[in-house]
């Protein structure tokens, strides 16, 4: 059995390159981006009118004059106009091109407008007051942003603004999810007595989706032969297989020995953790393709899967995009005391109090207690070399619900 941190250490040092695609750019939020955005020119690329007013030359306010008069119309969207007598001024439009022979603008609020005259009511003003002048956010060449940043509906806008039709961003693996076990019936069926609907795989699909990873699923039941066979199948035609259940020490848990039948190399088993302590983990050399197929086989009971696939295959497919998960952390709201040697992913409900982020504890009934999982926000990793953790100390925050 190994440390949380040495689990994770191999499985970072098993990471793959899925290589990038050039997709539309509105389908890429979520996504790795995998180029450079540079601006395409200047931010912004003219002189621009930032409040309805008008457009004088301050020259002629600094010798005292406060009448205007009227010249024309500079309209957001048409060609820039010059101002043919400069003790005039021009109204202008919010996003307009200011002017030629105009450098400052006086907001509509602050002037009188009577017969084509505009007259200022204020006693002062500053040079290119209300102006956006070019170039001053960003020039041309400039980076806008850096590629393995995480695309959102912030990077979406300048994308678009720089005229991006399409982007590059990271592939994702193909995945498949498979449950395993006799006892699981389809979530439309009414189970019997001894049976439970099927539930972990799509938590993981859903925890993947969260990544912007498509996952297919499947259901085998517990025959060894079966198992075998698709699993073989599965091996082929996906990149990654995460499973849930059969990976303990039960008579029908029969994955890791199919697995090493199957030639797949097994990196570890078994985690000094709670939840989640069978936890097998390993890859199988492709010879037709370049790159190696990754198994991540989680214990069967729900809080297991769930915290092991946050904890570890999250970091995997951060590393293999290219980007870095944010690290959280929180104060212990509540004593808690854990007595065995194990890490423990401690589920927890998050308050705020006086500006810090504070966890309480949620009392559930173990590794099964599926429902205990909505009362919560996400997990503190409390390490093994201590039994008592006290209120106040600062632990590590694994976050689900935001």
């Amino acid at each position: 059995m190994i440390s949380v941190e040495e689990a994770l250490k191999i499985i970072l040092k098993n990471t793959q390159d899925f290589g990038v695609e050039e997709i539309p750019f509105l389908e890429s939020v979520g996504r790795t981006l995998k180029e450079d955005i540079l601006a395409d020119r200047d931010f912004p690329p003219f002189n621009r009118v930032s409040m309805d007013g008008i457009a004088i030359n301050q020259e002629y306010f600094k010798e005292g004059i406060r009448d205007f008069k009227i010249e024309g119309v500079q309209a957001a969207g048409a060609e820039q106009k010059t101002m043919k007598v400069a003790s005039n001024c021009m109204e202008v439009m919010t996003g307009a091109v200011l002017p030629e022979n105009t450098d400052t603008v006086i907001r509509y609020e602050d002037i009188v407008n009577e017969n084509g005259i505009a007259t200022i009511q204020i006693d002062s003003i500053t040079g290119n007051q209300n102006v956006h002048q070019k170039g001053k956010d960003r020039s041309q060449g400039d980076l806008l942003i850096p590629k393995n940043r995480i695309i959102t509906a912030a990077e979406i806008g300048v994308i678009a603004t720089v005229g991006k039709a399409t982007v590059k961003v990271a592939k994702t693996p193909k995945v498949m999810i498979v449950s395993t076990g006799d006892e699981l019936v389809e979530v439309s069926e009414t189970p019997l007595a001894h049976q439970i609907r099927r539930s972990n795989a799509f938590t993981l699909v859903s925890l993947l989706e969260r990544l912007n990873i498509q996952a297919e699923t499947s259901h085998i039941t517990d025959d060894k032969e079966l198992l075998k066979q698709k699993i073989s199948g599965y091996l082929k035609d996906y990149d990654v297989l995460l499973f849930s259940g059969a990976v303990s020490k039960g008579k029908f848990d029969f994955l890791p020995e199919i697995l090493e039948e199957l030639k797949v190399q097994k990196l570890f088993h078994r985690v000094a953790q709670r939840p989640g302590k069978p936890f097998w983990f390993g890859r199988l050399v492709s010879e037709e393709t370049r790159r190696d197929k990754i198994v991540f086989a989680f214990p069967g009971n729900p809080i297991s899967t769930y915290v092991n696939c946050l904890v570890y295959f999250y970091p995997w497919f951060a590393k293999s995009a290219g980007f870095e998960l944010k690290e959280e952390t929180v104060i212990l709201g509540k004593d808690v005391s854990f007595k065995p040697q194990l890490t423990y992913f401690l589920q927890v409900r998050i308050d705020v109090k006086f500006g810090h982020l504070v966890a309480f504890p949620i009392k559930g009934n173990g590794s099964g207690d599926l429902a205990s999982l909505v009362e919560a926000d996400g997990f503190i990793q409390l390490p093994k070399e201590q039994i008592e953790f006290k209120k106040g100390e600062t632990f590590s925050f694994i976050r689900y619900r935001n």
